[in-house]
């Protein structure tokens, strides 16, 4: 299955809270969009391995996610190294997106800007002929992404660019909200975190509506380039 766009996490929750606006505005336009995660957040404080994994099938239903898929990296200690860059550029050549977008590039979980580096690494590489990889016996073809972007987490940074996501906000909560295990539930009695409190579920809406009046829009998500973006008008700039 080719892709449009394909988003990588390094924990099954952090597309969701990022940028699944931007997923869901281009899945509502007809784009088929995929999801892998790195690792399956199995040292995260709450939840379970098992539970984390439904959690994560859940939301990829309600986003509408062509695929999901989870390459099984160690939460927390996965390196940026030959074996894994190879993986990812496996999964890339696998569906061949014409856009990717990575985690953070600095954040404050090191596991987001290590895997922003080992995504962007790993399309680079992906599109090398000489660099060999193969799938179910079969060699792959090289493949290129047109680009890569990263979006924004728990750290500020400011963006490169921002999409309006307005209309799609509630469809976003509602992803996010398919970790139940993770975010704010008055019920748990699992210890507390910094993103299971009612305080960071505002700071998600209170992030998107700090990039949304950038542009004047109710809600927006941000992201970072490695490359210079272009247009062919001005008229497609807000």
């Amino acid at each position: 299955m080719k892709l449009d766009i394909l988003a990588f996490g390094a924990h099954p929750d952090d597309v969701e809270l990022s940028c699944s606006g931007t997923l869901l505005k281009h899945i509502k336009a007809g784009k088929k969009v995929g999801l892998v995660d790195l690792t399956r957040g199995e040292l995260g404080t709450r939840g379970t391995v098992a539970i984390r994994d439904s959690e994560a099938a859940e939301a990829a239903k309600i986003l509408g996610l062509s695929v999901r898929e989870n390459l099984n990296m160690q939460d927390c200690f996965f390196v940026n190294d030959k074996a894994n860059k190879l993986e990812v550029v496996k999964i890339i050549r696998k569906y061949q997106p014409e856009i990717i977008i990575a985690n953070a590039v600095s954040d404050r979980h090191p596991d987001h800007g290590r895997a922003a580096a080992l995504v962007s690494e790993a399309a680079f590489l992906a599109g090398l002929i000489k660099v060999e990889t193969a799938s179910e016996g079969k060699k792959q073809d090289a493949w290129k992404t047109k680009a890569v972007y990263h979006y924004i987490q728990d750290r500020h940074i400011k963006p490169d660019f921002v999409i309006d996501i307005t209309d799609l906000m509630p469809k976003k909560i509602e992803g996010i909200m398919a970790h139940k295990s993770q975010f704010y539930d008055p019920n748990s009695k699992e210890p507390l975190t910094p993103i299971s409190t009612k305080e960071f579920l505002e700071f998600l809406e209170g992030r998107a509506i700090d990039f949304g009046r950038s542009i004047g829009v109710k809600y927006a998500e941000g992201f970072t380039v490695e490359r210079t973006a272009g247009v062919k008008s001005l008229f497609d700039l807000m």
